[in-house]
């Protein structure tokens, strides 16, 4: 039967990136958890990483433990909850990884409320951008994950995980403060001729835009490349380019210098959603309904 713990030590080298990031989670030195690894691999026959001077790759065999591993770390770590729940202890953490917007606009006043209603409990927030996050809480290392699916992307298989939507957030086509297309509710294949901004190449925004334009038998040009909604809402300002934007975002942004409506046909949306385990620690479905509260009305005016 395999060590559990040196299982451990994979997810948290895989999750981390790199054998010195995992050792500095766990408390351990780098060539201590190397040493684990090995053993691990001599245990099983065959290699599970492939170790370079940036950090480490998981083989196909490292990725498919990994599946398991998380799932492994995950069932101890409820078993732990359970037990002392059962002893009569009260929950005194909850982490939560919530991708840069939602950390700005949705969760704020849902931390707020949250330590007003569980003072006893001391809460963590971590940045994970999507699509990653779901192995950690699968693994137990965060406890809720907030995340997004934008249109033509691929959502990330749930296994064993509950994920529900609570926010569909319309994508909104804006244009500098005077543009002749304003109020026309121009089709993306009218802007063919703009220059555009958005995401690189691979991007969830980018993957959206391109989705949307191939449906109308259009490529757009993409001029400026940033994922960075504040920096594409102070070009459109300058007027040097246009782009799609999440109203969540535009809600809570300085209302000059740009016009924002629906683009005219396809109406595109992001989806934001909140994952956990199946069976989460009870403080979990308070900070899920806080969510959804926060969700309703986030950052608007």
């Amino acid at each position: 039967m395999l060590d559990a713990d040196r299982v451990r030590v994979l997810v948290e080298v895989a999750h981390a990136g790199s054998i010195a990031a995992a050792a500095e989670n766990m408390a351990f030195t780098a060539p201590a958890l190397s040493q684990q690894l090995t053993k691990l691999e001599r245990e099983l026959g065959c290699a599970l990483v492939e170790r370079s001077r940036t950090g480490v790759r998981l083989t196909r065999a490292g990725r498919v433990l990994l599946a398991y591993g998380e799932r492994v770390v995950g069932e101890l770590h409820d078993a732990e909850s359970a037990v002392r729940a059962a002893a009569g202890e009260a929950p005194v953490r909850l982490s939560l990884g919530a991708f840069a917007s939602a950390g700005k606009l949705l969760v704020p006043g849902a931390l707020a409320a949250f330590g007003q209603a569980y003072p006893q409990v001391r809460l963590s927030l971590s940045d994970v951008e999507p699509p990653d996050g779901y192995g950690q809480v699968t693994a137990g290392e965060l406890d809720l994950l907030i995340t997004h699916r934008y249109p033509g992307v691929q959502v990330p298989a749930a296994t064993g995980l509950h994920r529900e939507r609570i926010l569909v957030d319309p994508l909104l086509l804006v244009l500098p403060e005077g543009h002749p297309a304003a109020g026309t509710a121009p089709r993306l294949a009218d802007l063919a001729d703009q220059e555009w901004i958005c995401g690189a190449a691979g991007i969830s925004n980018r993957i959206a835009l391109d989705s949307a334009a191939a449906a109308e038998g259009v490529r757009l040009p993409v001029a400026y490349e940033t994922r960075d909604y504040e920096v594409m809402l102070a070009l459109i300002r300058a007027g040097v380019g246009i782009g799609l934007v999440p109203r969540m975002i535009l809600d809570a942004a300085p209302a000059d210098g740009w016009v924002a409506e629906p683009p005219g046909g396809a109406a595109p949306a992001r989806e934001i959603s909140v994952v956990h385990r199946r069976r989460p620690p009870a403080p979990v479905p308070a900070m899920v309904d806080m969510l959804r509260r926060s969700a309703r009305r986030p950052g608007q005016r």
